[in-house]
């Protein structure tokens, strides 16, 4: 299944940020129920539920939430094929901050096993887990770091742009042409820490925050330290999901466009997988970050139709 972008989307920054500027999709309201987690906190989880046995569960990317396009688009698909679907809302991320000084991160794989926990007391008899670049990068970690304990539940797993290698793709989305990208991150990351500074003033502060003009000084200053990490490149290190891939035992695809403006070519490790069945890598070579736009009478985007056609195909692996 071969992408080709729309000609008005004629470069990869156009593919990247229409789609999430201009995209609107139909679909019936989120019911939303919030978890608690054992350290006292709380994840809310978006539900659209059909009755259905089978279940998708669905990651979404850094500064994102349930209600981004993408997320929306892919949960409308699968809903509309009678499945059961769940994006869940990283900490933080659900427009309330949360109660403990740690947020989300790039290897947060405890919350993504929190929330398949919880859906497993469902009685669901499939679940396929979908991530998003920074969800991507989650849901693969998870598949790797758990390959021998994965639930019997849990059937594939679908990646799209996924920063496989995180330190490389931090330096990748800092250079000059993508600072209209890092800058938006960023400003995102230091409003959230201002106001857990105001939240709980004696455990961090905000003072200086606006010294930190990348996003690699960012995760160095507080990211690292708040997870438990020496520092950025640690927390680099341990959670870039590329270090999991050959441990990976659950069908699972891997979609990286190679004109994605976020990912590092070490984002895209052909020869690491070789020996691996059970992970695909595709490479189309246009897509954008979170892009894959199309116009059809269906309105589903070719990342949709892809992920579609890879959960209900049995051969495929």
């Amino acid at each position: 299944m071969d992408y080709k972008p729309p000609k008005i989307l004629f470069n990869p920054h156009f593919e990247t940020i229409v789609p999430a500027l201009f995209r609107r999709v139909k679909f019936i309201p989120f019911q939303r129920k919030r978890i608690n987690t054992p350290d006292d906190d709380f994840l809310d989880l978006d539900w659209a539920k059909q009755g259905s046995n089978q279940l998708v569960i669905i990651s979404h990317g850094l500064e994102g939430n349930s209600h981004k396009p993408y997320v929306r688009g892919m949960a409308k698909a699968f809903h509309d094929q009678g499945k059961d679907v769940l994006a869940w809302n990283y900490r933080g991320c659900s427009g309330e901050i949360n109660n403990q000084l740690r947020f989300y991160h790039s290897g947060a794989t405890d919350d993504l096993e929190i929330v398949i926990n919880h859906t497993l007391q469902k009685g669901y008899e499939t679940i396929n887990l979908i991530g998003f670049s920074l969800g991507g990068n989650i849901t693969l970690k998870y598949l790797g770091e758990k390959a021998n304990d994965i639930p019997s539940q849990i059937a594939k797993a679908v990646a799209i742009s996924v920063p496989l290698d995180l330190h490389a793709s931090c330096l990748k989305i800092s250079q000059p042409d993508n600072l209209i990208y890092s800058k938006r991150f960023l400003r995102n990351l230091k409003k959230k820490i201002r106001l857990k500074a105001k939240k709980m003033p004696d455990k961090i502060s905000a003072r200086g925050l606006n010294k930190y003009k990348t996003l690699m000084a960012f995760d160095d200053a507080y990211t690292a330290p708040i997870h438990g990490f020496d520092n950025a490149v640690e927390y680099y290190t341990k959670c870039s999901s590329i270090y999991f891939l050959d441990k990976i035992k659950t069908p699972t695809l891997i979609i990286n466009a190679l004109n994605d403006p976020f990912l590092s070519k070490e984002c895209y490790p052909i020869a690491q997988l070789h020996g691996n069945d059970f992970v695909c890598l595709e490479t189309p070579d246009n897509g954008g970050h979170v892009g894959f736009s199309e116009f059809n009478k269906k309105k589903l985007y070719w990342s949709e139709q892809r992920a579609l056609a890879f959960i209900a195909d049995e051969n495929e692996q």
